[in-house]
């Protein structure tokens, strides 16, 4: 059985300690073989019935990336109008995506009609293929943080205007919109719980039956 190092699950914990949901980013560009090791993550994920539903959509030119921006605006102001108050004064000093900055964007699609795996696991749940491209999303976040990279992960977006900007097949459903650069700063802190959104838990419930 391999095992592994105190020392390497020391580092483990540190990576998943400073693994940030970025928002602010350096434009500097990102070297082609740190990007490429990164994607190397979704390769290597597992996922149900070895379906590998991922399908990876790079936003490559400046007018798919303004429409995507577009959209992101257009439903954060709608979201602004949803709060009130005090709660809509902090919304609006959020900084909830870093579409403008980040050098490299990738949208991230579930393949809800693959035939490969040949639907083990997902006949009494489909949405396990989501499941899947999470948990391969997240492997890439790790390791693109073992290369100093920042991740936004951007949800305010209307998926289904996306799908027709980036002309993708009607049965991939969008799971992330992923911004990747370097940060600009870093800290242990989520930004949100810096700017008093909310406050991260201490305990963590366990439920036994």
């Amino acid at each position: 059985m391999r095992e592994f190092s105190s020392d390497f699950r020391s580092e483990f914990f540190d990576l998943l300690k400073w693994r940030r949901d970025v928002r602010h980013f350096k434009t500097d560009p990102i070297p082609q073989d740190s990007l490429t090791e990164c994607f190397e993550a979704f390769r290597l994920a597992p996922s149900v019935g070895l379906s590998e539903p991922w399908r990876i959509v790079h936003l490559s030119t400046d007018d798919v990336r303004a429409k995507a921006y577009a959209n992101f605006k257009a439903q954060n102001d709608k979201a602004l109008s949803g709060y009130s108050g005090d709660q809509a004064k902090k919304y609006a000093d959020l900084k909830l995506a870093g579409m403008k900055e980040a050098p490299e964007q990738f949208a991230i699609f579930c393949d809800d009609s693959t035939t490969k795996g040949s639907g083990l696991g997902a006949s009494t749940m489909n949405e396990a293929r989501r499941y899947s491209v999470v948990s391969a999303i997240m492997s890439f976040w790790l390791i693109a943080r073992a290369h100093s990279l920042g991740l936004g992960w951007v949800s305010i977006l209307d998926p289904a205007q996306l799908c027709r900007d980036l002309d993708v097949p009607d049965d991939w459903t969008l799971v992330a919109y992923l911004c990747v650069g370097y940060p600009e700063e870093e800290s242990l802190q989520p930004e949100l719980e810096a700017k008093g959104w909310e406050d991260r838990s201490d305990v963590l419930q366990i439920i036994d039956r």
